[in-house]
């Protein structure tokens, strides 16, 4: 996705940095408490920030076997489901099932083509009542898709920062670093606040 900024936003590096999400506020959804909670939660909101996350591919014609993360945020808390090369567990596969096939939970993100497509061949499941903030937020003439660090520059006057290196780790590890689930998680509630924020304010759009 683009993250280029448009000619009226400021320059990265004159902005303040984004402050994410928590670690205290990430839950990574293993057992079935886990499983119950993130559905009484994920269930009773109106609008999820949604995002996923797959170890990547550098073979060529190798094929992705993601998505490896799956990221759910509401406004408090995001929910993070490992989703490895074993069977998911049946109360967890009920919850992504139960949120992301609902018509009644509005699903946001950015760049989202790819996750819908893998999400339905790995888990079958087909994912409903989604808005791609990508070409959402996209302004009037503008061409390119709006990315994330734009987004936040524009509406926050912040500097989200987006690590190559953190985005390229793999992701279907069992055991994910502090980084990796800090940069999951705030890749789906960022886009919630910047939803809201929107909502909020339509004409800063």
């Amino acid at each position: 996705m683009s993250t280029s900024l448009s000619a009226d936003a400021p320059a990265e590096d004159t902005l303040p940095p984004y402050v994410g999400i928590a670690l205290s506020d990430v839950r990574l959804v293993k057992t079935a408490g886990d499983a119950a909670a993130a559905m009484a939660a994920l269930t009773a909101a109106d609008v999820v920030g949604f995002d996923t996350e797959s170890k990547p591919t550098f073979a060529k014609g190798e094929k992705s076997t993601g998505p490896h993360l799956v990221q759910l945020a509401t406004d408090d808390t995001a929910w993070l489901f490992q989703v490895g090369a074993a069977p998911l567990r049946a109360e967890l596969q009920a919850v992504l099932r139960a949120v992301l096939e609902s018509p009644d939970i509005l699903k946001v993100g950015f760049g989202l083509g790819d996750d819908l497509r893998r999400l339905q061949g790995k888990l079958g499941i087909e994912t409903r009542n989604v808005l791609d903030l990508s070409t959402a937020l996209r302004r009037r003439g503008e061409r390119n898709t709006l990315g994330a660090k734009t987004a936040v520059a524009r509406f926050f006057s912040q500097a989200l920062t987006k690590s190559k290196r953190i985005t390229t780790t793999n992701w279907a590890l069992p055991q994910l670093s502090e980084k990796q689930i800090l940069y999951a998680a705030d890749d789906a509630h960022v886009a919630l606040r910047i939803y809201r924020h929107w909502r909020a304010n339509p004409a800063a759009a």
